[in-house]
């Protein structure tokens, strides 16, 4: 993965999650809905602001969070905020193969994720933090769609270990 490896990068729902080591010396901007992780900038992924620009957009995990009809309007703002030949780099749950049980597909650091957990969100969690509720699902074709619906040339998703998609389009 170590396409990127130098420019101001905007670290999208960032919450406490570092800067991925595989992202090289990018100059990263932290963004999120809730300042209790104490971003560089609070804001909401729809609605970003007069932010600055910049040459990668990196979101880990925060689209499933959306309604569906926010899905595009995200991405829309990833792309507004990048420089032209900028990308973005978006991380979601993969539910090709998941299945609506109980079983365990793999531990992640926060625990046990059954096929529940990815459909749903992190069910642990959800009581106390009803924000991280999963609404849309994303198989391989959805993500590439949305993000071609948003604009972004040269699309490619990819289906990574431990049910993980990622998705990277150009502005």
């Amino acid at each position: 993965m170590g396409f990127v490896k130098t420019g101001k990068l905007l670290h999208v729902g960032c919450g406490s999650d570092p800067m991925p080591e595989w992202l090289g010396e990018c100059k990263e901007t932290r963004l999120d809905i809730d300042d209790m992780f104490n971003p560089d900038i609070v804001a909401n992924m729809i609605e970003m602001g007069d932010i600055g620009s910049y040459d990668v957009v990196l979101s880990r995990h925060s689209l499933e969070h959306l309604p569906p009809h926010d899905v595009k309007k995200a991405l829309q703002e990833f792309k507004r905020v990048l420089n032209d030949g900028g990308c973005a780099i978006v991380f979601v749950p993969d539910l090709e193969d998941a299945r609506a049980t109980e079983d365990v597909l793999f531990v992640s650091p926060a625990g046990p994720i059954t096929g529940l957990d990815l459909m749903y969100g992190f069910r642990q969690v959800l009581e106390d933090r009803p924000y991280m509720e999963h609404k849309p699902g994303f198989v391989k074709d959805t993500i590439e769609n949305a993000f071609k619906d948003a604009g972004f040339s040269k699309v490619t998703a990819s289906r990574l270990s431990n049910y993980d998609l990622m998705c990277v389009g150009v502005k």
